[in-house]
């Protein structure tokens, strides 16, 4: 038995009495599941946490009684009866945590545990089960036959809903919904490439007001985002908007900006100073000043100070996904070597220079796709990713056809080093006098000799002017 609703007399059933007699009675859940199982949602139980107790109660064998609905009417004993019933609580790991806050015998040995596969690894051993599921999917829902094409597209649709192209979902409501509004697209027909395409786009239609005004934002010049040119210390980051209530996330580049002035070789990270900034972003930034102090060895603290900023930007940012962004802005600032606006950034970095793999990158790819489509494609234009990324892809067609077409790139690298001389222009470090590390410590080197203040006398002077 399997129950959307819970409360008190739907779980234990009820009683109607008149003058001490029982007038009639309703069965529970509990009656009806008697020798077999009850499925019962985690949302519910913690929505009806006063029914856990005797819930428990029957679980274990102990006789349960039905609830009298006229307490008016007082019965000398209620009927009361044991089950012998099994319990299956259904949830994420959330709320099987919020479960054994609530009862920590949960764990304890009264319950056995058990996760489901919520996808499935696709290869040539698992393919037959795959398909095996969705002619099952078919037959169950009586929807119409899938075309190869259509298999095509809803793989592809799951490699993006996974966000790895070696997963296909395991969600029947995922795939329920897909099919069925493709079958309404084919009107009762087979159901081909074609159908399922126009599902996903239809739903992006529908819910993409917020996008699409983010974008004329950008158009209008409201929010600054250039897509030519070059700047100094400034590049374009890529970030993902999750807005509460709203049904997709979607990508939106940030322009991400540094500047440099004499100091202690503090780096200021102004979205963590201003509170908009959370923890793991941070630790991003921080891991990036180690990365770069390393890579300068200097012997003293870095002469200057610096500040990094998301502009324009008014909500709080998290995630590490950023850090190669802003080392980039960093280091042109440091080196003053102009980044090239036409290509965007994603990817986190560790201590050691290597580019990190990040989450959402097919939302921040069409994203910034968008905004250069818009402003006038150059043929130079595209995005630097990390390498293992790449099975993560699942972009629109018409990104694919860009790429393929020459109009945008995909760049993926594995280090810091790949990733400065397709911004710069130059290699990030070498013996080369135009590298950017030696550019860095050139400037370091004449600073110290011509501009830094000396004597104590002079700090303290240098602090007034």
């Amino acid at each position: 038995v399997r129950t959307e609703s819970l409360d008190m007399s739907t779980l234990f059933g009820q009683i109607k009495a008149e003058n001490g007699q029982i007038i009639s009675q309703s069965t529970g859940l509990l009656e009806q599941a008697n020798n077999g199982y009850l499925i019962v949602s985690a949302n519910l139980l913690l929505a009806n946490p006063r029914c856990w107790p005797q819930l428990k109660s029957a679980v274990l064998g102990e006789s349960i009684s039905p609830i009298n609905c006229d307490k008016r009417s007082l019965l000398p004993e209620l009927p009361s009866q044991s089950y012998n019933i099994k319990l299956i609580i259904v949830g994420d790991r959330h709320q099987l945590g919020d479960i054994d806050f609530l009862d920590s015998d949960i764990h304890a040995g009264l319950c056995l545990f058990s996760e489901l596969e919520l996808d499935i690894k696709i290869d040539q051993h698992t393919m037959p089960l795959y398909l095996g599921y969705l002619r099952w999917m078919i037959e169950r829902y009586r929807l119409p036959t899938l075309t190869s094409g259509a298999i095509e597209a809803v793989m592809t649709a799951g490699a993006r809903y996974t966000e790895d192209q070696h997963y296909a979902p395991l969600c029947l409501m995922w795939h329920r919904a897909l099919l069925e509004e493709s079958a309404i697209e084919s009107q009762g027909k087979s159901i081909e490439k074609l159908h399922v395409i126009q599902v996903i786009e239809s739903r992006y239609y529908r819910a993409s007001y917020l996008p699409e005004r983010a974008l004329d934002d950008i158009l209008d010049g409201q929010v600054i985002i250039e897509t030519q040119g070059k700047q100094v210390g400034q590049v374009n980051g890529l970030t993902v908007i999750d807005v509460a209530g709203h049904p997709i996330s979607y990508g939106e580049p940030a322009r991400i900006s540094c500047v440099i002035h004499f100091g202690d070789g503090d780096i200021a990270d102004v979205e963590r100073k201003v509170e908009l900034g959370g923890n793991l972003h941070a630790k991003g930034m921080m891991i990036m000043q180690a990365f770069v102090s390393s890579a300068l060895d200097l012997d003293v603290p870095l002469p200057f100070s610096a500040s990094v900023v998301f502009e324009q930007s008014y909500s709080e940012v998290d995630g590490d996904s950023a850090s190669l962004a802003e080392l980039c802005s960093l280091v042109s600032a440091l080196s003053e070597y102009p980044i090239d606006q036409q290509i965007a950034v994603t990817g986190a970095v560790d201590q050691f220079g290597r580019v990190q793999a990040v989450g959402g990158l097919n939302e921040k790819i069409e994203g910034f796709y968008r905004v250069c489509q818009h402003q006038g494609f150059t043929g130079q234009q595209g995005v630097i990713l990390p390498k293992s990324n790449l099975k993560h892809l699942a972009l629109h067609p018409q990104v694919i056809d860009s790429i393929k077409n020459d109009q945008f790139t995909i760049w993926p690298v594995s280090t810091v080093d790949e990733a400065i001389p397709l911004l710069m222009n130059k290699p990030f470090r070498g013996d080369d006098e135009d590298s950017v590390i030696s550019k860095i410590a050139a400037r370091i080197a004449y600073f110290e000799k011509h501009i830094q203040p000396h004597g104590i006398m002079e700090r303290i002077k240098n602090w007034f002017v």
